[in-house]
């Protein structure tokens, strides 16, 4: 059984590098399951169901004081994990990927900067950067270890506090959070800091998307890669990629929104994209070759 299922594994990845050497001009869109093995912690199980209690809600941050003391003592305690994380294998495989001239571009739904960082040069942050803070009152922005350091100086009975680490450099820690000390914008002088992040109830900035969207009407088709798309913030592109012929293949484990739209569904995670990249680099199937970059 296991020799079984080894060999439908790696016929499966064969029609997957296939499906890649078929179309040359690859969008990506990827999901909180390529940074796992990188130590992030995922949203949702394999049913794609949430593990963990929803994430902070935009209008609940930005209308409650409480609710924002209780997100950034979380934070503080939670980020270390996000700030190490440093790129895997599978961020690693997709820029060879790229580089290769595979893929046209990255559209991807997380926030931990590990595309760039694994050399990745095109990438849409569709929900922002979580390594950026930015004042909700006049735009400024700042470094988030720089505010983090001014939280720590501020809080520092919290420093010694261990929680598990969430997807959003979060933890999950219940405590009194009423004297948590949260600075102002230090330029307006009364702003609300908030990460440079999309959070769920808001919308994706109009020219994300349509980066986004010119990313994936100039490729041939689209790859989803460690996501479940139950967020219809990346569903829609699956949706828009169906809905004009371009043809889908999903790389993921578990069940997905758009399970009826693709040519082809892979059940494995994101780290099969190194033997991917070996396939396609090496031109051990028939008709593989490298692309022109």
């Amino acid at each position: 059984m296991r020799q079984a299922t080894a060999a439908t594994k790696v016929h499966d990845l064969e029609a997957l590098a296939a499906f890649i050497s078929q179309h040359p001009r690859l969008a990506v869109l990827t999901g909180a399951g390529i940074s796992t093995a990188s130590g992030i912690p995922d949203y949702r199980d394999d049913r794609g169901d949430w593990k963990r209690p929803p994430p902070m809600q935009h209008q609940v941050f930005m209308s409650s004081h409480a609710a924002r003391q209780r997100y950034w003592a979380r934070a503080l305690v939670g980020f270390r994990t996000l700030q190490d994380a440093r790129p895997n294998a599978a961020h690693q495989a997709l820029a060879q990927l790229e580089a290769l001239g595979h893929v046209s571009g990255v559209i991807t739904q997380n926030v931990d900067g590990l595309h760039q960082r694994a050399g990745s040069r095109r990438v849409i942050d569709l929900h922002g950067r979580a390594d950026i803070v930015r004042c909700m009152g006049c735009g400024a922005r700042r470094m988030r270890h720089d505010l983090h350091a001014e939280l720590a100086a501020r809080n520092p009975q919290w420093q010694g506090a261990g929680a598990r680490a969430g997807p959003d450099g979060d933890a999950d820690l219940e405590a009194d959070f009423s004297a948590f000390r949260v600075p102002d914008c230090t330029r307006c002088g009364d702003g609300i800091y908030k990460p440079d992040v999309v959070f769920f109830g808001d919308s994706v900035p109009r020219a994300t998307v349509e980066a986004a969207f010119a990313l994936q009407a100039e490729s041939d088709a689209l790859l989803v890669v460690g996501s479940s798309l139950m967020v219809f913030s990346g569903f829609r592109f699956a949706r828009a990629a169906a809905r004009d012929g371009q043809p889908i293949a999903c790389l993921n484990l578990g069940r997905t929104r758009a399970d009826d739209l693709y040519a082809l569904k892979v059940e494995a995670s994101a780290e099969a994209l190194v033997s991917l990249c070996g396939l396609l680099d090496g031109g051990s199937l028939s008709g593989l070759s490298r692309r022109p970059a």
